[in-house]
């Protein structure tokens, strides 16, 4: 099973260091590997909430997500977005902008750290969007009661969480961003970090509207399917079915790489930390992107969602503080070993109270059984 679903990972780690070396000698070896371990701390949370999102899709889809998706994440996120970014923050033809990052990789690096408030702005606004919707809904399985059960009852009210990061927003923009200090100068980014937080916001909207909108329609349709059964026997396969069961995937699987682009953002910045050499970034944090791709895939496969109840709580309350951090690096630097030990605490937490829930659980039905079994006696 572990070789059956980290199989291409582990080919990925083992070209991808041979080419480190071949490309830089041991000393890139390092750097490769330890940007493949950054990657994956940052990014565990994401694998628990992609999990609980690919668990509904069909094994070809998570084939896909695999396959194309892995393509996406690691050349589109981890090696031309960066390029993308310094293209248009600085003006340059995309070729031009190339040419900086093999050639002149300081001042790469210079333009890269300008555009971190636009790119901060976006992915805090999306990942703090799902981690609101997260908590201002009423679940049936709750980790922090405590604060889980009265947020709930505020999550009733209609655009809630619309209305508490847009003032997010303003707030960041109104301070942060004005204060923030760039290669180029000092520089009021406001309607930089305005901009970029309603296109995070408006993203997130969108394609979450559209994913929720055809899963819903799935499920309705499943229901229907179900209710006439027997009739359904006669009439042969439901083609419908298949149409908007494809639809929902397809939003889903976006759905999916827009919110694995939002996390590699702070992987992707980073990895300014460790190295500027854009080649030895995209071989470290494409392997990390591998390892978090087929970790989603094992979680799935294990069922370790619903074994673990808690844990997609403790990646969300991550997510949450994933979004806070990379609004707050819009004007202070916080090490990536903070950014990283964040998420992997909260899931640490989350997992210990899934295993103590558990065996709670377990001792009461082991309870009930023997209570059952001493009143058959009894009757006897």
């Amino acid at each position: 099973m572990v070789l059956k679903t980290f199989g291409w990972s582990f080919a990925v780690t083992a070209l991808g260091l041979v080419a480190a070396v071949l490309y830089g000698g041991w000393t890139a070896f390092g750097v490769v590997a330890i940007l493949s371990v950054l990657e994956i701390s940052l990014s565990f949370d994401n694998a628990v909430v992609n999990a609980g999102i690919l668990k509904k899709m069909s094994p070809f889809w998570q084939k896909i997500f695999l396959t194309i998706g892995i393509l996406i994440a690691v050349f589109g996120m981890r090696l031309v977005f960066p390029v993308v970014i310094v293209s248009i923050s600085a003006q340059l033809g995309p070729i031009e902008a190339v040419d900086l990052a093999l050639t002149d990789q300081n001042r790469y690096e210079e333009l890269v750290t300008d555009a971190h408030p636009a790119i901060a702005a976006f992915g805090g606004m999306f990942l703090l969007m799902i981690f609101l919707d997260f908590i201002f809904e009423d679940r049936d399985i709750k980790w922090l009661g405590w604060l889980e059960r009265p947020l709930a009852k505020l999550g009733k009210v209609d655009m809630l969480s619309v209305c508490i990061a847009l003032i997010v927003l303003l707030i960041t923009s109104m301070t942060f961003a004005t204060h923030a200090h760039l290669h180029a100068g000092p520089a009021d980014k406001a309607e930089t970090v305005l901009l970029s937080g309603v296109a995070g916001l408006i993203t997130y909207l969108v394609v979450g509207g559209l994913s929720g909108y055809f899963e819903d329609k799935l499920e309705e349709e499943e229901e229907r399917e179900h209710e006439a059964e027997e009739e359904a026997v006669r009439a042969g396969k439901p083609r419908s079915a298949v149409v908007l069961a494809g639809k929902a995937a397809f939003f889903m699987f976006l759905y999916l790489e827009v919110l694995d682009a939002s996390f590699s953002f702070d992987g992707v910045i980073g990895a300014f930390a460790v190295t500027n050499d854009i080649v030895l970034m995209a071989l470290g944090l494409g392997i990390g992107a591998m390892y978090v791709r087929s970790l989603t895939v094992y979680l799935v496969r294990q069922g370790t969602l619903d074994e673990y109840v808690y844990l997609e709580h403790g990646a969300h309350y991550a997510i949450g503080a994933l979004a806070v951090i990379l609004l707050v690096t819009i004007q202070y630097e916080i090490p990536e070993l903070i950014t990283g030990s964040i998420g992997v605490i909260l899931i640490a937490a989350s997992f210990w109270s899934s295993v103590r829930r558990n065996k709670a659980l377990a001792a009461a039905e082991g309870k009930a059984d023997s209570s059952g079994k001493t009143e058959v006696s009894s009757g006897v």
